[in-house]
């Protein structure tokens, strides 16, 4: 025997046959907490890029970079300051396509004064900047939801919904050519399918494709998107060919709801060694829409007939269990504002960074300017210090939980005094109002229980708090958040433009 075949012999009788196999690590997660709807992802290079629904906040459509479907960087926005000309609204659904070294985004906007469309922007890098060519399709019902693959021939399609159910008709999926600058519509189109099974409800969506052993898959969300009453599922279908026909799987949906998550749906297909992997959103049933629709990545396999199938039909991400990671203390370092701020679309604040202090320019329209940050659970407490002293007369500051700038509990300091403001369907109500002995800077603080019941107090010397009385222990506030949005939580200054309000920090401590 060789010495080499007697060290290999040695060697094997001394391993235990019991050695533990290899853990499968585990992919099922949170990876964008709080309101990232209608999220996509995308390989270019050895990057991911993700990004997601921004709806009604600017910047608008952010852009994600990860290495490992995990772990993801906010880097940039696709409209980080100026909207399009054309559009007004709606800012839905982007999804990218990479060609020879550009990066193409189509999504859904509203035409000013008109319907939902499919537009496009491209870039000659996926962090931008982003150059928009405009609508490619805008049907009389809307269109949404566009998505660009390339056919069997290696011609490039559009695929997009027809937002039919906003008029009680059906909602088809079609698909049509685009030019070969991957900026307009030619041909015809060609109807692929539409809702047709039950448990698609009044509507198929959503559309994300990719191409495995010959077919074409469509992966698509049906039924209702949102809000309270929201019972969204995905399905998936297939074809030899783009332009079908197209057979749906008849264990749909693929994807449903369980006790820990709800209404999981339009996702963006990833594969990562060998891995498969579905990027979506769904309801954390304990805050639902106080938090919005979070991005789930949820793994799947294929089956023997060649159909995706994830465990136990639902996701099998665990609620975030380490909350205080996503705790924010901002204290206005640096010379301008971080990338997670946001503001409602087209009404941008004038804001200026500097010495540790927000300078908010203020805003005498609705609720006021304002800058905002994403909630990841409904329950927390959220402080800011201003500047008092220095307020200008009839200027107003503070804090706010706002749906929209229509619908929003506000605690306000201004003229002498701490206020409530309740602000519902436009209508402005001042609750509580107490004077305050005149300070140099006053900390406002909310707490906030389930995303429901809200409590405010103030501080003058950033030690004793003084609670707002008010007729109950809490105020509701389930009003906030609109059907597709959760709740954001926002520095205000209302007041005569012009007038600016400082802001010395901005804390927000969650719990679970």
């Amino acid at each position: 025997m060789s010495i080499e075949l007697e060290l290999a012999t040695r060697l094997a009788s001394s391993v235990s046959p019991e050695i533990a196999p290899v853990t499968r690590r585990s992919y099922d997660q949170v990876v964008l907490p709080g309101d990232f709807p209608d999220p996509t992802v995308t390989k270019i290079g050895d990057t991911y890029w993700a990004s997601a629904t921004s709806a009604e906040w600017g910047a608008v459509f952010p852009l994600f970079t990860s290495k490992n479907l995990l772990d993801w960087e906010l880097v940039g926005h696709v409209f980080p300051d100026k909207l399009p000309d054309w559009a007004g609204s709606n800012f839905w659904a982007p999804e990218f396509y990479q060609e020879n070294g550009r990066t193409y985004v189509y999504y859904t906007a509203r035409k000013k004064g008109g319907m939902l469309c499919v537009a496009v922007a491209s870039a000659d890098s996926p962090e931008g900047p982003y150059h928009d060519h405009g609508p490619l399709v805008g049907q009389e019902a809307g269109s949404i939801d566009g998505f660009a693959m390339p056919d069997e021939n290696g011609d490039l399609y559009l695929i997009w919904k027809e937002d039919g159910n906003s008029c009680h008709q059906d909602t088809p999926i079609w698909a049509q050519r685009l030019n070969d600058e991957r900026t307009a519509l030619i041909g015809e189109a060609t109807e692929l399918f539409g809702n047709d099974v039950r448990w698609e409800g009044p509507l198929v969506e959503g559309s994300a494709l990719v191409r495995h052993n010959g077919y074409f898959y469509m992966f698509y969300a049906g039924n209702s998107c949102c809000g309270k009453g929201c019972n969204y599922a995905t399905g998936v279908a297939r074809s030899r060919n783009l332009l079908g026909p197209w057979e749906k799987y008849d264990q749909n949906p693929i994807l449903d709801r369980n006790e820990v998550w709800k209404c999981p749906g339009h996702g963006t297909v990833a594969e990562m060694d060998g891995r498969w992997f579905l990027l979506h959103h769904a309801y954390l049933a304990a805050s639902h829409e106080f938090v919005g629709r979070q991005g789930l990545l949820s793994e799947f396999t294929w089956n023997a007939e060649g159909w995706p199938e994830f465990e136990r039909r639902s996701p099998q991400a665990a609620p975030l269990t380490n909350v205080s990671e996503l705790n924010i203390a901002e204290e206005f370092e640096g010379d301008r504002l971080g990338l997670e701020w946001q503001w409602p679309i087209g009404q941008q604040p004038t804001t200026k960074v500097r010495d540790g202090q927000l300078h908010l320019q203020a805003g005498a329209s609705r609720l006021g300017a304002l800058v905002a940050r994403r909630t990841h659970v409904a329950t927390y407490k959220a402080a800011t210090t201003l500047d008092f002293a220095n307020l200008p007369t009839d200027t107003f500051a503070g804090l706010a939980a706002v749906g929209d700038p229509y619908n929003a509990l506000a605690l306000m300091a201004g003229n002498g005094q701490v206020q409530i403001w309740h602000v519902k369907s436009g209508k402005q109500q001042c609750l509580v109002q107490v004077f305050v002995d005149p300070c140099d800077t006053i900390t406002l603080r909310l707490e906030v229980w389930g995303g429901q019941r809200y409590r405010f107090a103030y501080s003058t010397d950033g030690a004793t708090w003084q609670p707002l009385p008010t007729d109950s222990f809490s105020l509701n506030g389930t009003y906030l958040p609109p059907w597709d949005r959760g709740v954001r939580i926002a520095l205000v200054a209302q007041g005569a433009e012009g007038n600016s309000a400082t802001f010395n920090n901005f804390i927000v401590r969650n719990h679970r």
